[in-house]
């Protein structure tokens, strides 16, 4: 006998600091009872027949509410309540992340002579996600990126963006970026605010970031993907280098678009390929 219900996130994961309240038909609390570490409540207490409504509250979650009908046995089913994220925007269970290299991709884009473009990617890179429970504006990411990794498909133009023209490789082996703060941005849109170290020199940057969603993989584990852009200046981060052709235009773009296709893996085991 008694009340049970199971509260999920909309990827269907477990909300388990949800608070369920439960009134009757004229407003008065009957009963609240907490959920467990599965996101579900089970509460004993016996209620009179009728109708009543369950409202179900969690931090960093809209409000919803269901009704439930109370049985002559005095049992009431609510079944899954579905919780939201305050405002529309979702991100994955709380824990920790850890970015899958063999499965993600970290590229940037710089025009060239101001009429195409030529897009280029790290090879070596390393990034771990904490998802904070309750207020998931806490959250926080960590990168680190082998400079000398850059692979733009040209040997001749890789080994120019290694100097100290650009990524000044040998003396800066490492760009790190280390976020200091989250704000939602929209329906599974995040905007991430933190510091980009390049050539040694500390930026603040912010990424538009997309939740894509979380599902299972072949190994046994659960992957969440991400998708996030972000705009540099190079001139911020000291790579100064230019040539101008003719009629001004430089041959390449001071502006770049760094574009991240991620997956992540909930803990830190790894699958190979």
């Amino acid at each position: 006998m008694g009340l049970t219900a199971r509260i999920r996130t909309r990827d269907g994961w477990a909300v388990s600091h949800a608070v369920v309240t439960v009134t009757d038909a004229t407003g008065t609390q009957v009963l609240r009872a907490a959920a467990d570490d599965e996101g579900t409540v089970r509460d004993a207490t016996v209620l009179p027949p009728g109708a009543y409504t369950v409202v179900v509250t969690a931090v960093g979650y809209a409000p919803a509410a269901a009704g439930a009908i109370v049985t002559a046995s005095g049992r009431a089913e609510v079944g899954t309540v579905t919780l939201a994220r305050a405002g529309g925007a979702e991100l994955p269970p709380p824990g920790t992340w850890t970015v899958d290299p063999a499965h993600s991709a970290v590229g940037a884009v710089a025009r060239h002579l101001g009429i195409s473009s030529v897009r280029g990617r790290f090879t070596e890179f390393g990034a771990t996600v904490r998802i904070a429970p309750g207020d998931v504006t806490g959250s926080r990411v960590e990168a680190v990126i082998r400079a000398a990794s850059i692979d733009t498909g040209n040997t001749a133009r890789d080994t120019h963006l290694r100097s100290a023209d650009f990524l000044d490789a040998e003396r800066h082996p490492e760009i790190t970026y280390r976020s200091t703060g989250l704000t939602a941005a929209g329906q599974d849109r995040w905007t991430v605010h933190g510091d980009l170290t390049l050539r040694g020199v500390v930026r603040p940057v912010d990424l538009d970031l997309s939740y894509l969603g979380t599902g299972a993989d072949p190994w046994g584990g659960t992957r969440a993907a991400f998708r996030a852009t972000a705009e540099l200046h190079r001139e911020d981060f000291a790579m100064n280098y230019n040539q101008v052709v003719q009629a001004g235009i430089a041959a390449i773009g001071t502006t770049l678009r760094v574009e991240l296709e991620v997956q992540a893996v909930q803990g830190a085991d790894l699958p190979l390929g």
